[in-house]
């Protein structure tokens, strides 16, 4: 017997510098991937934070609050030439216009006071100023004097904008829209105590008070095509109306209503579509029976009148429908902005904003449809006799009794989003009732905007409510069979097959969902409600027929491949009910399925609704929540199923009370995640659905959710502006959705697997 020699047993140098060498870089390498996951955890945490941030920085400017700044204080420019009646500013916040009742317009810088031009109307000798009024001041600034001997004189300001030597220079001058010459309204002769103008390209109203009536007269230009210059055509006429205490006139921008106010309170709405013959349409008090009208105007796109009275509110009043489906004026909100009289009421030319002054020198800034007061602030000691606001709404001028003007610079970016705008309902102009609405442009620069999140938020859960109902029942069933009771080798075809399903882009679902399956599904409507019917009977029809088959072809089929013999029966019975669904709807219904919905049900149908995005969403949800959810069931430990099968149990009691219960935090985390994805999901939603944001339930009904909301508009929203904001604070809410979801999920999630882990 030969001995082994000792020093074979002892490592050599070389083996044990190896040894070492691979145990350090093991080591290093440990290191490098437990500090690389690390790196990689915060690094997440980091961005998700660093996202949450910076969603949050661009919202928090909507929820400011304006600031007013006062700039200068100087004297009235020529305050000797009359008493102001109008103030003016234009765009650039540089020029400035005073109107007086003397027929003199000076023009000034609004920074110094420093008189720039000083213009006087052409009045006839021996006539006098007697009544005053502003047209529409986007209009170019038109503006009428009413004179003694009942004629009148319509003058426009405007701005010429050049750059010499690359220095921005404005210069003022006025025109006469309807000629040098007065105009007679009242050929008696009698003063015009009141008078309103509208002017337009093509045609203009004007409407005086004269010896107790109320006159319109209405010039419109005819232009010939054989001829350079236009010829006008006039129609008067006198409106049936008591004008004794008529103290306000107003006439809207399309000229077809004419609003005329008592100091009472009375207010009478005309239709003046047809001017020579104005029909009176609406009377009635809008000013409680102690109190009177201070102040009154349009808001911007003359829809509305602002009234403020003596009691220190404002009121909006707006043309609404009524039951008749015709407009009249009613009351939609009120404004306390004081405990004086409102003496002054300045709309913004290019929102729904509008500045108030009272007795005292207070001024407000608000906006009528967040219902926000942006600004309360005295700007004057003593009693306001003059306002304007500029058209940018970033200054505004205000001269007091003092002969005094004070410049004020204004920053008020949002004023049109408030929480109450944002979630709850709006009255808006000219709808019936307050609703729920978005509708963030349009192309009429007096559009209201409408930032109402709520249909949106509702169309986010709808779309994936419907997702989920078509997802759910199809992938966890799907998951169950495969993990527990398809054979390894169908499991190897099945399980990759529907987990590449998930690889198809979404933007393709969408394409093949919004062109194909909306209008199969329109057609054969009735056929899909027959599937879910004729289907599972066919599967139980071929189950019960199963077991009086020969036994030799039972057992030609291996256990577990039992599925694939119901592929052909499924498609078979899908074929059958769809091949009936035109047939089945004439039979049952004399017609389609859609219009017996309509007339029996009043559910309308739109071609692209809910049901097709919750089975095109479905579709795409499914791979997400089946492969997590069987790869839940099939990790399983395999001691688990066959101790409860040695114990007695049948498979299906397996499933129920062991399996499940053990994979129920996998399966609650495919659910989630499947969720998630269907909040989320933005081009399956935006291309088969008809992308309107209503509230409705109906399955029928289209949508618009927060995802495509973004998708669509971020693209043609200015940056920074409102619009831009809004959209920002959607992807907040969005965010913020997710992650309060999905960490209530996560708890529930482990509060499942320290319940079950016992089994």
């Amino acid at each position: 017997m030969s001995e082994t020699n000792p020093i074979n047993k002892i490592p050599s140098v070389m083996e044990k510098s190896a040894s070492g060498y691979y145990q350090r870089w093991r080591l290093i390498k440990d290191s490098l991937a437990r500090y690389g996951v690390i790196a990689g955890g915060i690094g997440v945490i980091i961005a998700v934070v660093l996202i949450f941030f910076y969603l949050l920085y661009v919202v928090f400017p909507l929820f400011l609050s304006a600031t007013a700044e006062s700039v200068s204080q100087y004297n009235v420019p020529e305050s000797a030439l009359g008493k102001t009646v109008l103030l003016e500013i234009e765009e650039q916040n540089e020029v400035a216009a005073r109107f007086t009742d003397t027929g003199q317009i000076i023009f000034f810088a609004v920074a110094t006071g420093k008189t720039i031009l000083n213009e006087a109307i052409k009045i006839p000798e021996g006539t006098q100023i007697v009544s005053f009024s502003q047209g529409s001041p986007i209009n170019e600034g038109a503006v009428i004097y009413g004179l003694s001997d009942g004629r009148a004189v319509i003058v426009k300001h405007q701005y010429k904008i050049t750059y010499p030597n690359n220095v921005r220079l404005i210069t003022p001058s006025l025109k006469y829209p309807l000629g040098e010459q007065p105009l007679v309204i009242d050929e008696s002769g009698a003063a015009l105590e009141k008078i309103a103008v509208k002017i337009g390209d093509d045609a203009s109203t004007i409407v005086a008070k004269s010896a107790g009536k109320i006159r319109l007269s209405h010039f419109e230009k005819e232009k010939s095509l054989f001829a350079d210059e236009a010829s006008i055509t006039r129609t008067d006429s006198v409106l049936d109306y008591s004008a004794a205490d008529v103290t306000d006139i107003l006439i809207d921008k399309d000229e077809h209503n004419l609003y005329l106010l008592g100091n009472g309170g009375r207010l009478g709405v005309f239709d003046i579509s047809d001017k020579s013959a104005p029909v009176l349409i609406q009377e009635l008090n809008i000013v409680e029976a102690e109190h009177k009208i201070t102040s009154v105007a349009f808001l911007n796109g003359d829809l509305s009148l602002m009234i403020g009275d003596s009691s220190g509110l404002v009121s909006q009043w707006s043309k609404v429908r009524d039951k008749l489906n015709r407009f009249a004026m009613q009351k939609i909100r009120v404004f306390k902005v004081s405990d004086k009289a409102v003496i002054s009421i300045n709309p913004e030319q290019r929102r729904k904003g509008f500045m108030t002054l009272d007795a005292s020198g207070i001024l407000g800034i608000y906006h009528s449809t967040s219902e926000r007061e942006m600004i309360k602030e005295r700007v004057s000691n003593s009693r306001p006799e003059a306002a304007a606001i500029s058209p940018r709404a970033n200054a505004l001028l205000v001269q007091s009794d003092d002969d005094k003007i004070n410049f004020w610079k204004v920053d008020n970016e949002h004023p049109e989003v408030s929480l109450g705008s944002l979630w709850r309902e709006v009255w808006y102009e000219s709808y019936p009732k307050p609703d729920y609405i978005w509708q963030s442009s349009s192309a009429n620069s007096d559009f209201e905007p409408k930032y109402s999140l709520t249909p949106l938020v509702f169309g986010t859960l709808k779309a994936a409510f419907y997702a989920m109902l078509v997802a759910m029942p199809l992938a966890l069933m799907g998951a169950i069979y495969t993990a527990y009771f398809m054979t390894s080798r169908m499991r190897q075809i099945v399980k990759p097959a529907i987990e590449l399903m998930g690889a198809l882009p979404t933007v393709v679902l969408g394409f093949l969902a919004g062109l194909w399956l909306a209008p199969f599904i329109e057609e054969y409507l009735a056929g899909l409600f027959a599937l879910l019917m004729i289907v599972p009977l066919a599967v139980m029809l071929f189950a019960y027929a199963w077991q009086y088959l020969p036994a030799t072809i039972q057992q030609n089929i291996p256990d577990g491949w039992e599925a694939a013999i119901l592929i052909p029966v499924i498609l078979l019975g899908g074929w059958f009910a769809f091949a009936v669904s035109v047939p089945l709807e004439s039979f049952l219904f004399h017609g389609t399925l859609r219009d017996w919905f309509k007339t029996e049900l009043g559910i309308g149908y739109d071609q692209r609704n809910a049901l097709v995005v919750g089975i095109a969403m479905g579709f795409a949800v499914i791979p997400t929540i089946f492969s997590i959810a069987e790869d839940a069931i099939f990790s399983v430990p395999k001691h688990l199923t066959v101790g409860s099968l040695a114990l007695g149990a049948t498979p299906w009691q397996t499933m129920m009370e062991v399996v499940l219960l053990t994979a129920s935090p996998g399966i609650f985390s495919a659910v989630m995640i499947g969720l998630g994805r269907a909040v989320g999901e933005t081009m399956i939603v935006l291309m088969a659905t008809g992308n309107t944001p209503v509230m409705d339930i109906s399955v029928f009904q289209g949508l618009r959710t927060l995802a495509a909301n973004i998708a669509v508009e971020m693209p043609e929203s200015e940056v920074d502006s409102t619009h831009y904001r809004v959209l920002f604070l959607a992807a907040l809410v969005l965010f913020m959705f997710t992650f309060v979801f999905n960490t209530l999920a996560e708890i529930i999630r482990q509060r499942l697997r320290e319940k079950y882990s016992s089994l």
